[in-house]
């Protein structure tokens, strides 16, 4: 089972942008990631091909099932 934290941004431009991480820790505060959200923002460091982030715009849990099967 893998888990993505995915999280969501406005741009400057009002486009949206992500940014995933994997392997969150857990269990995920909904604060703490609204606040680091923020802090990404006011750094300013982050950007991407839709502008620099500009506001919190959501973020959500990715949780996917890979079943592999051996073909003989």
């Amino acid at each position: 089972m893998a888990k993505t934290l995915e999280l969501e941004f406005t741009t400057e431009f009002g486009k949206s942008a992500r940014l995933s991480i994997d392997n969150p820790k857990e269990p995920i505060d909904g604060s703490v990631v609204k606040a680091a959200m923020e802090e990404m923002i006011a750094s300013g460091v982050f950007t991407s091909t839709n502008g620099n982030f500009a506001a919190v715009k959501g973020a959500r849990v990715i949780d996917r099932n890979v079943t592999e099967y051996e073909i003989i």
